[in-house]
């Protein structure tokens, strides 16, 4: 976890300066963090963007108390994990971190409302679609259970008829989102 240390210290410093309470909270990876339009985009809900990249839900729990633990926003919004496939990891251990997560939620922000955004495809990580479908399977169920938790499955969204992934909506590196793929 220390390679994340210096984007977190400097996520710290951001929320030590706030000049506001922040309603909406998004919180994970890259796909968070690279979100340039996050505040215009959500700006009647005075938004706050505590992406880091490269995070992975493994790392969302690890810096869950020093990132959110001063925080009471009124929604918090996940996205993570992709990463954590991405470098290895089974879906199995990808749902038990976002588990982990939910234990965190419920004891220091029980009855905020949640949402969780599926792990989305990539062009670059198309190899491991079936672990991406798996994770999302296996946190979507899990949710139904959840009555202050939703999902939301832009997987399908990103989707072709033909089964293929919309490139419009990722950058050139066939990882991260383009600007339509934050519209969508």
């Amino acid at each position: 976890m220390n390679w994340y240390e210096e984007e977190v210290q400097k996520l710290e410093e951001k929320i030590t300066g706030l000049g506001y309470h922040p309603g909406l909270v998004f919180y994970g990876s890259s796909t968070i963090r690279l979100w340039e339009s996050l505040e215009a985009d959500f700006r009647g809900c005075r938004p706050l963007n505590l992406g880091f990249g490269g995070s992975t839900l493994e790392a969302c729990v690890y810096f869950y108390k020093r990132l959110l633990l001063r925080l009471k926003p009124e929604k918090l919004v996940i996205y993570a994990g992709d990463n954590d496939l991405g470098d290895g990891k089974s879906a199995e251990a990808v749902y038990s971190y976002f588990l982990q997560l939910c234990q965190l939620f419920n004891s220091f922000h029980a009855g905020i409302p949640v949402t969780f955004i599926s792990i989305k495809p990539s062009i670059s990580r198309w190899d491991i679609r079936h672990k991406i479908k798996l994770a999302n399977e296996l946190i979507s169920k899990a949710i139904l259970a959840m009555p202050s938790v939703e999902f939301i499955d832009m997987y399908s969204h990103m989707m072709l008829a033909d089964g293929s992934i919309n490139a419009a909506l990722f950058d050139e590196d066939g990882l991260h989102l383009s600007k339509a793929g934050y519209v969508l």
